[in-house]
């Protein structure tokens, strides 16, 4: 099932009210915003997207409400981020009843499986709808690895389409393509390491800065597409202490602060998380004040 899938799919947030409920308008200007500056698609309720902090019903809402205002301009991925594996198929049907065009599949969320188990989760959710599916590895946040082992065992599950690689070793980027060829389209999932990713032959990049700077991220990833590295690394070095936040525990507030030190979103979390206070806060402001006043693509903010 091959897939347009390429490029900067930014991992987009979810905006909310003063009183904490969804700001529907707020979350649709933010995705409109990001199509219009040139991403080539769009993951909503992944990480970024506070998935875990929505009801069923508020999930299901963001959905039509992407569907509505992208209206199939880029493609939109969902994230599948659930408790079990019955309420992951369950969402995932709703996704596709809703107009999503593919998903993003985590594994089931707390609890950590063992190899078959975790075979047997993505396999079932695969099974449940005929849309095209990204597996989302990234160990360090949830202390299992998609492995050699792992994805020999779905090759023949044809919507498994695709890889997002946010391990933070650069080597697992080669070593599937090595050890798959073409099977599984792979994506760079780690922002830090994402020019490394393409530069080794991921076809494109989920970004979490991309939603503060999207200018920046198209640019990069264009660059590298025509081979231009000088330009490449230049907008990296540049981008590189914003994209190290993607790879931190609070990095749904830092990059939501972002966004609304850059006029793109507000702040406002869901807890358990909390909005950032006291010297994270500062640091934080402080560097993207600085990028924003040094950016070599979009308009600078002064």
């Amino acid at each position: 099932m091959p897939t347009s899938w390429k490029g900067v799919f930014p991992a987009a947030t979810t905006q909310f009210a003063e009183d904490l409920s969804i700001d529907l308008k707020a979350t649709q200007a933010g995705y409109d915003a990001l199509v219009r500056d040139g991403v080539d698609g769009l993951i909503v309720l992944g990480t970024c997207g506070e998935n875990n902090s929505l009801d069923p019903d508020e999930k299901r809402t963001v959905l039509k409400a992407v569907v509505e205002v992208v209206d199939k301009r880029v493609p939109v991925i969902t994230g599948v981020s659930e408790f079990d594996t019955r309420r992951a198929v369950a969402y995932a049907r709703a996704a596709e009843a809703a107009g999503i065009d593919g998903l993003m599949l985590l594994p089931a969320m707390v609890y950590v499986p063992k190899t078959e188990e975790l075979i047997a989760h993505f396999r079932a959710v695969a099974e449940a709808v005929s849309l095209p599916i990204m597996l989302y590895n990234n160990p360090p946040a949830y202390r299992v690895n998609i492995g050699k082992e792992v994805l020999d065992a779905l090759a023949d599950v044809p919507n498994i389409v695709a890889v997002k690689e946010s391990a933070p070793d650069s080597r697992r980027f080669t070593d599937l393509i090595n050890a798959f060829g073409s099977r599984y389209e792979i994506f760079a999932g780690l922002d830090d390491v994402a020019l490394e990713g393409l530069m080794l032959g991921a076809k494109g990049w989920v970004s979490g800065l991309t939603s503060a700077f999207p200018h920046e991220s198209v640019e990069l990833v264009a660059a590298a597409a025509r081979g231009d590295w000088m330009r490449a690394r230049e907008i990296y070095r540049w981008f590189m202490p914003l994209l190290h936040l993607d790879a931190e525990h609070d990095l749904v507030q830092t990059i939501k602060l972002a966004e609304q030190i850059m006029g793109r979103g507000s702040e406002r979390v869901r807890m358990p998380r909390m909005i950032l206070s006291g010297a994270r806060r500062a640091e934080i402001i402080a560097m993207v004040e600085q990028a924003a006043a040094t950016r070599p693509v979009g308009p600078k903010k002064i």
